[in-house]
């Protein structure tokens, strides 16, 4: 037996695998900012953005469609 598995695009509650989300978004985006934990535990940040002004701008309108969605 042999199972088909579907990629929903949908808000969900459980975490999902870093590289599932990242293969996802490859090829849609024109810049790119990395946010998350190595598996010792230590913030990973990493940027396309060369410009500091432009990743702090899109770090806080993340933050504001977190807050409001």
């Amino acid at each position: 037996m042999t199972a088909e598995l579907y990629t929903l695009s949908c808000i969900t509650s459980i975490d999902l695998p870093p590289d599932r989300i990242l293969e996802a978004a490859k090829g849609q985006l024109d810049g790119v900012m990395v946010i998350g934990f190595t598996k010792d535990g230590e913030l990973y940040t990493a940027s396309s953005y060369a410009d500091g002004g432009t990743a702090l701008w899109l770090l806080e309108q993340t933050k504001m469609r977190v807050l409001n969605p």
